[in-house]
């Protein structure tokens, strides 16, 4: 199809229904869409129990064949009812679909590979668009954005920690040695950082007093370094949030909840006020 060609009456009908919801017909394609992705990825959760696939194996395949054909004709409507089908052919959620599809077909071809069926999981990514949670976007624009101003500092303190946890782990490696299992400075050094982080697997523990006296440190340590960087994005955040709607839509920040999707690039994000494309200029409703 030209870039230059208009769709005709019924793909501009398909690109509505199936890239947008503002319509009800749209947000009712979307909606079935994605409680058939969760079936689809509670088939495969279902297929891993050996006990569950041994006894349902034939329903179970069933119902894998069905969710297949029915996301086999969504990619190829997908394909058809816009202007420049590479655009969405290679694109990340374009990718994502095909994935999604084809390890079943290929699994006659190569034995087990209908497990990176599991793919289909990146498909809930649409909820946001879907439902249009337009609360939930800003808020998580707005963790975006305290994230990004914190990095620096917690970069600078995750560089300190890994420092730390190399003085540590060299000085548990002298104190207890092979016996306790601290046979290097790399595992003395695993083994610090694991207790930092308060996860602690047991597979080695320190049987000196000096051992255990400097485990008890890094162990106090590691609430501390739980709660610095969440202080650091905490405050960032919270600095972020004192901005009202008002002020983020005059300084460009406001989150446009518009789910109109270009017909020739298939790019999203576009104002509501929006009558053309922002990437390619295209018209968005011919």
């Amino acid at each position: 199809m030209k870039e230059d060609q208009k769709l005709s009456p019924w793909q501009q009908k398909l690109h509505e229904i199936i890239y947008e919801a503002d319509t009800p017909m749209g947000k009712l394609f979307d909606i079935i869409l994605f409680i058939i992705i969760i079936f689809s990825v509670i088939l495969i959760m279902l297929e891993s129990v050996k006990a569950i696939d041994a006894e349902y194996h034939e329903v179970l395949f069933i119902l894998e064949w069905l969710v297949t054909i029915f996301f086999t004709i969504e990619y190829i409507a997908r394909i058809i009812c816009i202007k420049k089908p590479s655009n969405y052919i290679f694109s990340f959620y374009g990718i994502i679909d095909f994935l999604s599809t084809i390890p079943l077909y290929i699994s006659y071809i190569f034995a087990g590979s209908q497990v990176l069926l599991a793919v289909r999981a990146f498909r809930l990514l649409r909820v946001f668009r879907i439902l249009k949670l337009a609360r939930f976007l800003g808020e998580a624009s707005q963790l975006k954005r305290a994230l990004k101003a914190s990095r620096a500092k917690i970069t600078v303190f995750l560089f300190a920690v890994l420092i730390a946890s190399v003085m540590m782990g060299t000085l548990m490696y002298l104190v207890e040695g092979d016996e306790a299992g601290f046979t290097s400075i790399p595992t003395s050094i695993y083994w610090t950082i694991v207790t930092l982080t308060t996860v602690g697997y047991g597979d080695i523990a320190p049987i000196t007093p000096q051992g255990q006296a400097i485990a008890t440190i890094i162990m106090l340590l590691g609430y501390g370094i739980i709660a610095v960087p969440t202080g650091m994005v905490t405050a960032e955040f919270a600095k972020q949030g004192k901005d009202n709607t008002s002020n983020l839509k005059n300084s460009g920040r406001y989150v446009h909840v518009n789910t109109q999707c270009c017909p020739t690039c298939t790019k999203e994000g576009h104002r509501d006020d929006a009558t053309h494309c922002y990437n390619c200029g295209s018209l968005l409703n011919e």
